[in-house]
Parts: C-alpha cells; sequence; structure tokens
C-alpha cells in the first residue's frame, strides 16, 4: 500500500511555521515514523517560501516529501524517491496535480528536466539512485527558481550535509512493533478472544 502526503488545509496559516532551509529534530523523526529513508530526506532553498513542517510525510516506499509555501498561500511541492528518471520517461510520465488528458512539454538541460502540463509545472534531477522533483503552478514559484533550488537541494541526516538542527544526527533504525495479540500459527489475525460478558 503506498503512502500520499496529507493534504494541507490552510496553508497561509502554516507558511511561518516553517524555516527555510532546515528542518527540526521533530520534523525529521516524524518523516522517519512514516518510514522515509534517511537519505531521502532533502531540503531546498526556493526564495520567497518557506517549508511547512507540518506537510512533512512519507511518498512511496521510502521516499520524502514536504510542501514550501509563500506568505500568498502559494504552495510548492518537494518529492524525493527511488528511481531515475530521462528523455524517454519525461513526455510519459504525467506532471504531478496537472489534468490527466494535458499534453507534457519537456525541456532537458545541465540540471534536469523542465516539464509543464496542464497549468502546472516541475523540474526533476537524478541523483544517485534517486531523483528530485520540484512542482508547482505555472505562475507562482518560476522556471529559474524551480531550476535554482532543485539544483541546490541537499540531504539533510547523517549521510547528507545538510544544514537543519539534528543534522548529522543519525536516525535510529525503524524496528517493528511487538504485538501481543497476535497468535504464533495460523493465519496471522488478531486474537479476539474475550469471553463471557466482553
Amino acid at each position: 500500500m503506498r503512502r500520499v502526503l496529507p493534504i494541507l488545509l490552510g496553508l497561509a496559516v502554516l507558511s511561518g511555521c516553517g524555516t527555510e532551509g532546515t528542518l527540526s529534530q521533530a520534523a525529521l523523526d516524524q518523516a522517519r515514523a512514516q518510514g522515509v529513508a534517511p537519505d531521502l530526506i532533502y531540503v531546498v532553498d526556493l526564495p520567497g517560501y518557506e517549508l511547512a513542517e507540518q506537510s512533512i510525510g512519507g511518498v512511496g516506499e521510502e521516499g520524502f516529501g514536504a510542501f514550501y509555501v509563500s506568505p500568498e498561500g502559494g504552495q510548492v511541492e518537494l518529492r524525493i524517491d527511488r528511481g531515475t528518471f530521462s528523455d524517454a520517461l519525461c513526455a510519459d510520465t504525467p506532471v504531478k496535480d496537472a489534468e490527466p488528458t494535458a499534453a507534457v512539454r519537456c525541456e532537458r538541460d545541465e540540471v534536469g528536466w523542465y516539464r509543464v502540463a496542464g497549468g502546472r509545472h516541475e523540474y526533476t534531477a537524478v541523483s544517485g539512485d534517486h531523483y528530485i522533483r520540484l512542482n508547482g503552478r505555472v505562475g507562482g514559484a518560476d522556471r529559474a527558481a524551480l531550476k535554482a533550488a532543485v539544483a541546490g537541494a541537499r540531504p539533510v541526516t547523517a549521510e547528507g550535509s545538510g544544514t537543519g538542527e539534528g543534522s548529522g544526527t543519525p536516525m535510529p533504525p525503524r524496528t517493528p512493533v511487538e504485538r501481543g495479540d497476535l497468535p504464533t500459527n495460523g493465519d496471522g489475525a488478531p486474537n479476539n478472544d474475550v469471553g463471557a460478558g466482553g
């Protein structure tokens, strides 16, 4: 089952809740609790926008996502996930939140791929075994801002070189939660035996 970022309501209220270019330890803990891989936790610098830490969440199996918001209510979504991108995939991959039938226009440069469709635009770049994507509304953050932010995207955990509070602190590995109501044999369904009157 794939996880998605929570839908943000009242982004204007959240615009002052993050800090540009950093993540608090609480935000890092929140991301890890949702299964995000430490090396996929990134921040970007996007002038006029601040990170809304409440928006941080898991993407896919172990990817990372967050929203950057402006005081005027604009939003740009950052997503990092395992995988790659190529010229062959560019036009065939829908631009997130664009109308499904909108044709995708692609342009490749030294940073990555700039893509536009149905009133949305995004920049996608590949870094090692993962890709970094910034997506927003056309008329919000412009192409040059998206490009510069993607080019300067940096990891914030011990595996990277970020500058956030808590960066450089290794995150504990995820461990399964111990459940006392699961039987040791059978189909693994919870034990609901409650006895008389229960």
